[in-house]
């Protein structure tokens, strides 16, 4: 694998810690590119007009140079890979993917050998190896457009603050109409707003259930007055019930 850097710089870096609940504005340093994998918890990272949820057993590529704002409401132990942007066949888009166990197993060994430098035969074939995981791993159906209209904006905020108001009542803290709310969602989010909002509570209920909330408390926080009702737009949405997606993939 031939790739242009600096002297004596690796060419991939790992960083793992444990971040209390809060909020924080990133950039990927010039350069390089980020693989960021959740070993418990879960964190939702926005990207320019989209958000990402990553529950454990998921992973986000970020591009070189991609500013993000990560928020988690509980612990969460994140463990990344910093890939020196000249890598071949590196994503030019962030991506979620699955994360079967053994590229995660995989993953979580180059983290703790990082970093990692080319001219070592070991370290040359676990990126190697790493790269052609990576590259087959399936999307995870994680990502939720967001609308960039300021009325758009400040309802996906009152939904985000009360995922158990009415449609209504998230229209009228926008300060708008819900008719106004519908076209500015279908035209920007390319869903309708009940749509837009389910979606946005199943993923908001992921954060939950990484937590350890039940099912009942999650799909409750979220909106829903019936677990299977909860469990049903669950399915409709990511295409398993909650207990079936957080098993291993």
């Amino acid at each position: 694998m031939s790739i242009s850097r600096q002297p004596d710089e690796p060419t991939v870096r790992g960083y793992s810690v444990t971040h209390p609940p809060g909020a924080a504005v990133l950039t990927t340093e010039p350069g390089w590119s980020q693989l960021l994998y959740t070993a418990r918890g879960a964190v939702t990272v926005v990207v320019a007009d989209e958000a990402f949820t990553i529950p454990p057993h998921r992973a986000l590529w970020l591009p070189d140079n991609t500013r993000t704002t990560v928020t988690n409401r509980g612990r969460v132990a994140v463990r990344c890979l910093y890939f020196v942007s000249s890598v071949p066949s590196l994503p030019a888009v962030p991506r979620v993917v699955n994360v079967p166990r053994f590229c995660r197993e995989l993953l979580l060994h180059i983290v703790e050998r990082c970093p990692l430098d080319l001219a070592d035969p070991v370290h040359d074939a676990l990126l190697t190896v790493l790269l052609d995981q990576l590259e087959g791993l399936p999307d995870a159906p994680l990502r939720l457009p967001l609308p960039s209209d300021p009325r758009g904006a400040a309802a996906a905020a009152a939904d985000a603050a009360d995922p158990t108001a009415s449609t209504a009542a998230v229209a009228a803290r926008a300060g708008t109409s819900r008719r106004t709310l519908e076209r500015i969602f279908a035209a920007e989010t390319g869903l309708g707003l009940g749509a837009w909002r389910r979606r946005a509570h199943i993923l908001a209920s992921l954060e939950l259930l990484a937590l350890g909330s039940s099912v009942t408390q999650a799909g409750g926080a979220v909106g829903y007055t019936t677990p299977s009702a909860y469990v049903a737009a669950f399915k409709r949405e990511l295409g398993t019930t909650p207990r079936g997606f957080h098993r291993e993939v």
